[in-house]
């Protein structure tokens, strides 16, 4: 059986992302394979079935809304299959009562508009509490700079850092890249969900403030190629 086209070979783990939105589905897709997952994606219930069965996914990401059938008939239908898929719903729906639907059937739930910081955090909770033997970080870490994605506690050389929501996602964003070179682009992308035509002057000015409340001591962490973008990394030597 050939493999649907969207797979990779070597992953951390599987997800089948269904939504019946395109740019839902590009972006999480593109973001999710840059933090390292499988990503399958499906735009209705049938389709997500049909992928199911045949990938068997360690997680699905289902929006509650799609054109054929409902979420909750869908995770139903997982939970049939045997072995307990983990689903996290993703749904504009917010009312309390739907909120509890949606947990008595899934793992978790998130709700339309998200932020992408968000889903990786909730998809990688859901795994750990799974899929025990997956090695998924809750804290990262680089040289004295550590974060922790659950707490979203941050601390450099052992000293608590208060960062505002915004700042903590952009480091989040960079020290899940730690080595490579972000564009301007990819950091609004990401950051603040916008499409390449956002202002990326309020990425300089936010990496500014960054760098104020984390990258004031040595080593520096924060890097930037003019021209290019920046780098979250330990200085080069010589």
């Amino acid at each position: 059986m050939s493999k649907p086209r969207d797979v990779l070979d070597k992953v951390e783990a599987r997800l089948l992302i269904v939504d019946d939105e395109p740019n839902i589905r590009e972006l999480l897709s593109v973001s999710l394979r840059r933090s390292g997952f499988e990503v399958v994606t499906a735009a209705d219930g049938r389709e997500a079935v049909h992928f199911a069965e045949r990938i068997r996914p360690d997680l699905v990401v289902l929006d509650v809304m799609l054109p054929d059938m409902d979420g909750f008939t869908v995770a139903g239908r997982l939970r049939a299959m045997g072995g307990q898929i983990p689903v996290l719903f993703l749904t504009a729906r917010d009312a309390t009562d739907d909120k509890v639907t949606g947990l008595r059937v899934a793992d978790d739930y998130v709700t339309k508009p998200f932020s992408l910081e968000e889903v990786l955090a909730r998809i990688r909770a859901v795994l750990r509490r799974t899929r025990g033997d997956l090695d998924l970080p809750v804290r990262l870490k680089v040289a004295d700079l550590e974060l922790d994605e659950e707490a979203h506690q941050v601390w450099r050389a052992g000293k608590a850092v208060r960062l505002s929501p915004t700042e903590f996602k952009l480091l989040h964003y960079f020290m899940v890249n730690t080595g490579r070179v972000l564009s301007k682009a990819q950091i609004l992308d990401h950051v603040w969900n916008y499409d390449f035509g956002g202002d990326a002057g309020v990425v300089e000015s936010y990496v500014s403030y960054l760098r104020r409340k984390v990258d004031m001591a040595e080593p520096r962490l924060i890097h930037t190629l003019r021209g290019v973008g920046y780098v979250l990394r330990l200085p080069q030597s010589g």
